[in-house]
């Protein structure tokens, strides 16, 4: 009898430590998965713009390219990150027409410029983002041939999109054709240092 009492003590110490055990993992799952709510909101690549707007002496010229593939993270209902990737071989032009587009968009991706050919893809991935008067203000590294380099900028995010415009100053990822700032005697030829994009997210 006393060492079926002993027995019956033993099992249900077993049973106890068991559930105990049980309830302690489901409560770290459940800590782990509160402060891990990271949602990703992927980017509708086909509907989102990417407009870009270059500048020299005489005047401008504007024109899209393509996003390959955008997501932002967010905890709960604020932005807390982004990745993007843009096709670089989808450079065009829209300001121009027949020959004087195509002359522009092949010179825009020749070595002179953006070197497609060897650079098809450029990259910004969010550092740091801070929430101030219904927008966000944000780092990123911006990867263009090859060369990344930290870019500010402010992003107003809504439900179903996001916009945003960047300046970017080309001459820090190499791309000095044309820049007064490393040639002489280029008159009304220069053409300035930086360029805009324009930036409409579509989730």
């Amino acid at each position: 009898m006393k060492l079926n009492l002993e027995l019956c003590y033993t099992i249900k110490k077993i049973t106890f430590m068991k559930s105990i055990k049980r309830t302690a993992l489901a409560f770290i799952l459940l800590t782990l998965f509160a402060f891990n709510s990271e949602t990703i909101k992927t980017i509708n690549v086909e509907k989102s713009v990417v407009k870009w707007t270059g500048y020299k002496v005489t005047g401008q010229h504007e024109g899209t390219i393509s996003l390959k593939t955008g997501v932002l993270l967010y905890e709960g209902e604020t932005l807390t990150g982004g990745k993007f990737v843009m096709d670089m071989t989808t450079i065009n032009t829209t300001d121009l027409e027949g020959d004087y587009k195509a002359k522009l968009d092949g010179h825009l991706k020749s070595d002179d410029f953006f070197g497609v050919s060897t650079h098809k893809l450029a990259l910004l991935n969010f550092t740091s983002i801070k929430e101030m008067d219904g927008k966000y203000a944000v780092k990123g590294d911006l990867t263009i041939k090859g060369i990344t380099n930290e870019i500010a900028f402010e992003m107003v995010v809504s439900d179903d999109a996001a916009k945003a415009k960047l300046k970017i100053d080309r001459t820090k990822f190499d791309v000095k054709y044309g820049s007064a700032s490393f040639f002489d005697n280029l008159k009304d030829r220069a053409i300035y240092d930086q360029f805009d994009l324009e930036v409409n997210l579509i989730f």
